[in-house]
């Protein structure tokens, strides 16, 4: 979820927002709300309302070609200081050529117009390694590649913490973890369910809460996958249980292999743990990618609890699980047997 200088989708951002411009984007990834984002702040904050009509184009991919985009990023601005040229589906494009360097878009790329932004959003996916696309673009001295990569479910609430922060916004894991399950696995889902809770935020209030979460989304306070977790990590098996079995009435919103998911990467950052328990603090930290003092601490509370060789069967008992839910190797147990099992196995 990096540029090609390093800044992530929110320094990206920033830096367009200070006026740091560079003629050419190259966005690119699986996760099409950060493409989608920084096409905006392109769109609607370069230019002034009044200059886009003569200023401003945009094309779609499938209805263009290259040439015809890179003979518009030529142009010179009409009362403007710039012009921007934004390509929105940018992988229905024909890239066929590449290799000529009299290619337009080669061409182009070796000397762009200072007084253009060209901006291409090429979503779902990336150009191959090593095609000649790939090769232009990382040879491009003023491109900047941005690849929006998908945030895995363990790294979502870490991002949530982070991205609040960024809008003068504080929270907590619990808070982030219980956002993450309410509103699904996507930064799409997640950032629709959290704008909708910002409004609904007391006025001047710069604190969002688990408490918030549970008032406004109607999110159950006791059965979640959140309290399982914090259940799991102090062994308490009556609470784990009883977790457990409105799981098992609710398969709908608490499919068993979702909560595998979830379970999965906090059982392996635990297993590090172990493996890095000597190192200093900060590095520590840097390892488990958390910069959240409290969440360590109650890891390495929970690592306390469960050894090594412990950890290692329950990782393996994850996976089997998992692998029995969706048919593998399962002749008759349903779900919710499958789930009173494996909490067994991980808590005796």
């Amino acid at each position: 979820m990096a540029s090609k200088k390093g800044s992530t989708y929110q320094e990206l951002i920033q830096e367009i927002r200070e006026g740091k411009v560079s003629p050419v984007y190259f966005l690119m990834g699986e996760e099409v709300y950060f493409i989608d984002r920084i096409t905006e702040v392109l769109e609607k904050e370069l230019l002034p309302e009044e200059q886009r009509a003569f200023n401003q184009l945009v094309f779609y991919g499938k209805d263009s070609d290259l040439r015809m985009i890179i003979e518009a990023a030529m142009r010179h601005p009409m009362m403007s200081d710039r012009q921007v040229v934004l390509v929105k589906e940018a992988q229905d494009l024909s890239y066929k050529g590449l290799e000529d360097e009299h290619h337009p878009l080669a061409s182009y790329l070796r000397h762009p117009n200072p007084t253009t932004v060209l901006a291409f959003a090429y979503k779902h996916r990336k150009p191959e390694r090593g095609s000649a696309l790939l090769k232009l673009l990382q040879g491009c001295e003023g491109c900047r590649l941005f690849e929006a990569a998908p945030i895995r479910d363990y790294e979502m609430p870490e991002w949530i913490m982070s991205h609040l922060s960024g809008r003068g916004i504080q929270t907590d894991m619990k808070a982030a973890m219980l956002l993450t399950e309410y509103a699904g696995d996507t930064i799409s889902n997640v950032m629709n369910a959290l704008e909708k809770l910002l409004l609904l935020l007391p006025e001047g209030e710069t604190r969002l809460t688990a408490a918030h979460i549970e008032k406004y989304a109607g999110y159950s306070k006791e059965f979640n996958i959140f309290e399982l977790q914090k259940a799991i990590a102090t062994r308490d098996v009556s609470k784990a249980n009883r977790i457990a079995r409105h799981f098992c009435n609710d398969p709908k919103n608490h499919p068993l292999q979702k909560t595998i998911a979830f379970l999965y990467p906090y059982f392996l950052k635990l297993m590090l743990l172990h493996s890095y328990r000597n190192l200093p603090r900060q590095e520590l930290k840097k390892k488990m990618k958390t910069n959240s003092d409290y969440y360590l601490r109650e890891l390495e509370k929970t690592a306390q609890r469960y050894s090594f060789t412990k950890l290692r069967g329950i990782m393996a008992a994850l996976r089997k699980t998992d692998a029995r839910s969706k048919g593998i190797g399962n002749v008759s147990a349903d779900t919710c047997e499958l789930m009173k099992e494996l909490l067994f196995y991980i808590l005796h």
